[in-house]
């Protein structure tokens, strides 16, 4: 027995009594090596005497090594079927054992039975809900009655920024987020803005009357300045250029001009560069709407948020460094009623105003002398952003950022009372529609409540300050509800080219939604001429496309071209509103509402983003063939300050390269899986770095704020490329707007940065066009 146990031990626990050959699949050295493993046991070896070494040989014909040690025996035959016997019993045990074990082991009867269908494949792409379905639900939660109640809520008749009215209004946006579970939050922000004077008043003093106007310019320096009156129009350049054409010279003039067209700052920067001394401001309208006695409020800073912290936030009483915007005037500015502006023009001389101009009087003469005094006061305030968001269920961290400014000086109501109800009713709408409905946007949307927007975008252009190295990657568009109805006869959008074709799509679709979207355009020949309009420096989405590199969008219903006249008047109320619009108020909001809903949903719905590369490769060729006419023709005309060495290959061949990057890609989306999640997400990040790539990164924010090569302002743009070239032939280089080496710098690294845009557009760095 006990050499029975030994024999199946050694059976079990012992080693074969052979080598085992294994051929390699793997080449170590370049060669077929082959490895031989010694399998049978020291011990082993030394039974058998000359056996030894005999297992070598494969081909032997010996007889094996057990039945050279026992031999063929009766005894020992017996003996080895009653081994073999017990080796079956023991085995038959333990089988038994380990069965009885599973049977009596907790088991998962789901995972132990096999699936009767195979499960789909998994992509983690959430449910896509049919585009006419989501359009359907966003129409149905959407209607005139509910914005009527909404205005009724958040109309006020004081909510300046900083004030007990506006934060009241954000209590009330901060409760409605809460109630449609949109896990709000706040952005505090402590700002420095300027005020009317603490004690006393501003003064205009003309032959011998007095004015006191309680309308003031926020930012406008302080002091007090005499010159002689210009009457100036709307103070665009064009119309300065009139007046120099005409032998008006600016230089120490008061110029007065009418509200409309282009920003307070604009008019006053304009004024400032032909050395005026100081702007007044009156009202913009030529008819009895606005009486003579309505003080209008404003701004005059050359760009947005809070000018004494430039570049970066406002945030938790921060010591900053102290610098200043290089957007602040130099020359005093004051706004004057309309009454006061009719008591100057009438007592003006020299030459009649031009008829297309549409104001009767005289433009001015040097004995008709105006002293202004500004005596604004520089304060500090306390602001709050309020902020809620619906995740998206796919790209959560990418968003769409939907927003309007809460605060106004007055009623505000176009300006900012339903810009603030369209916020919240699309909020409410949207998350109704993902709690209740099914809807499960790919991408997020991030609803914001500005605050400081009256005194130019602070509370955004604070946000963006604060949070821009994350925004510039993850917010893809930004929607603007400020003053989204002002009439109902007009249609106007200012936008980023890449949403053009968003935009056409979309105003198809309301159009066909909605009976009082009759103000829509015929998407048929020149639309896009008629219906857009550039970008203006007062709205919250210049900041974002300009500074941050943001796609963004701003709308109006209007009535006609010129600006809304009660903005920043205390006649902005709802009355004047539905007087304009024939009581359609709600009617209109409700379709500026799907308007913009309709443009957040299409972006967060689509697999990938719906953003026209195509649209940018024009505007480019564009501004490329107009700076290579005035290059040529300053070569001509002034061949000592352009070198003929200057061409605009570079220039030329940049463009070229983003023509073929844009292409390229619209070729990769046209033949990607829109189920492959990582493929959209790469192709949409490949979209989102076009608009932040054309922001210079050769500029200074607190220098040039708007860095946009291609939309911002300054020498750095390719409108100031043509600009300069525009000064250098007519001013021969005599003057500090025509400087050669700046220009051929400003040149370069406009090249470079849209050749940088391009290499970016391209993807991988194997797939640049490097050909410059």
């Amino acid at each position: 027995m006990d050499q029975a146990r030994s024999t199946i031990s050694k059976i079990f626990n012992g080693e074969p009594h052979s080598y085992t050959r294994f051929n390699l699949t793997q080449n170590m050295e370049g060669d077929n090596s082959q490895v031989e493993m010694k399998l049978s046991s020291d011990v082993d070896e030394e039974v058998g005497g000359n056996g030894v070494g005999d297992h070598l040989n494969h081909n032997s014909n010996r007889k094996p090594y057990v039945a050279q040690k026992f031999g063929r025996t009766p005894k020992n035959l017996c003996f080895m079927a009653a081994a073999i016997f017990l080796i079956f019993l023991i085995g038959y045990l333990i089988g038994y054992l380990v069965h009885r074990k599973k049977d009596l082991s907790p088991s998962c009867s789901a995972s132990a039975l096999p699936f009767a269908n195979p499960p789909p494949h998994e992509t983690g792409a959430a449910p896509l809900m049919d585009w006419d379905k989501v359009k359907e639900l966003l129409a149905q939660k959407l209607n005139a009655n509910k914005f009527e109640a909404a205005f009724m809520e958040f109309n006020s008749e004081n909510h300046q920024a900083g004030s007990p009215g506006d934060e009241d209004l954000a209590n009330k946006v901060l409760t409605k987020f809460k109630e449609y579970g949109m896990n709000p939050w706040t952005d505090e922000h402590f700002v420095r803005v300027q005020d009317p004077p603490a004690s006393g008043t501003n003064k205009i003093t003309f032959k011998g009357t007095n004015f006191r106007p309680s309308g003031f310019l926020s930012y406008s320096p302080s002091g007090r300045v005499t010159g002689a009156v210009v009457y100036a129009n709307f103070g665009e350049e064009s119309d300065l250029d009139f007046l120099e054409d005409k032998n008006f010279n600016l230089t120490g003039k008061v110029v007065l001009v009418r509200a409309g067209k282009i920003s307070f700052a604009e008019k006053v920067a304009n004024a400032a560069k032909r050395k005026a001394a100081a702007v007044l401001i009156c009202p913009g309208t030529t008819d009895d709407s606005i009486g003579d006695n309505i003080e209008l409020f404003g701004h005059v800073h050359m760009g947005s948020g809070d000018p004494y912290t430039p570049g970066f936030p406002s945030f938790n009483h921060t010591q900053f460094p102290p610098v200043q915007s290089s957007g602040l005037p130099t020359i005093p500015a004051q706004t004057i009623t309309k009454g006061m502006a009719s008591n100057i023009l009438r007592q003006l001389s020299g030459h009649e105003i031009p008829a297309q101009w549409k104001v009767f009087g005289s433009l001015g003469d040097e004995k008709d002398v105006i002293t202004v005094e500004v005596n604004n006061t520089l304060t500090e305030k306390r602001i709050n952003n309020i902020f809620g968001v619906i995740k998206g269920f796919v790209d959560a961290d990418r968003y769409v950022v939907i927003g309007a400014k809460r605060d106004a000086r007055g009623p505000g109501f176009a300006a900012s009372t339903v810009g603030t109800s369209v916020l919240v009713e699309l909020a409410r709408s949207i998350s109704d529609m993902v709690k209740n409905d099914g809807f499960k946007p790919r991408r997020s949307i991030v609803f914001a409540s500005w605050s400081g927007g009256e005194y130019g975008s602070i509370g955004a252009t604070e946000w963006l300050e604060g949070y821009l190295s994350s925004l510039s990657m993850k917010a893809f568009s930004y929607i603007d509800l400020d003053g989204i109805v002002t009439g109902r006869s007009t249609f106007k959008v200012a936008a980023s080219p890449l949403l053009h074709s968003l935009i056409g799509s979309t105003i198809k679709e309301v159009k066909s939604l909605n009976k009082d979207a009759s103000m829509f355009p015929d998407l048929t020949g020149s639309w896009e001429t008629n219906v857009f309009e550039p970008l203006k420096l007062d709205s919250a989405a210049y900041p974002f496309l300009a500074f941050s590199g943001i796609p963004s969008i701003s709308f109006r219903l209007t009535s006609n071209d010129l600006d809304y006249q009660y903005f920043g008047t205390e006649l902005d109320k709802w009355d004047k509103l539905n007087l304009i619009t024939g009581a359609k108020v709600p009617h209109l909001t409700q379709v500026a509402a799907q308007f913009a809903g309709h443009i957040a949903l299409r972006l967060v719905h689509d697999h990938l983003l719906r953003m026209d590369l195509a649209k940018y490769d024009k505007f480019i060729r564009a501004k490329v063939v107009q700076i290579n006419v005035k290059v040529k023709n300053v070569q001509r005309m002034q061949p000592q300050l352009l070198p003929k060495a200057l061409t605009m290959q570079w220039l030329f061949s940049a463009s070229g390269s983003y023509s073929r990057a844009s292409r390229s890609l619209a070729a990769d989306i046209e033949n990607s899986d829109l189920e492959d999640i990582e493929m959209c997400r790469i192709l949409n990040d490949r979209i989102m770095t076009v608009e932040r790539n054309f922001l210079s990164p050769y500029v200074s924010p607190r220098d040039s704020p708007f860095r946009h090569i291609l939309l911002g302002f300054g020498p750095h743009t390719l409108g100031g490329l043509s600009d300069h070239l525009q000064a250098l032939r007519s001013n021969n280089n005599n003057n500090s707007n025509a400087d050669v080496e700046l220009f051929r710098n400003q040149f370069a690294l406009a090249t470079w940065t849209l050749q940088g845009c391009a290499n970016s557009l391209a993807g991988d760095i194997w797939s640049l066009d490097n050909e410059i």
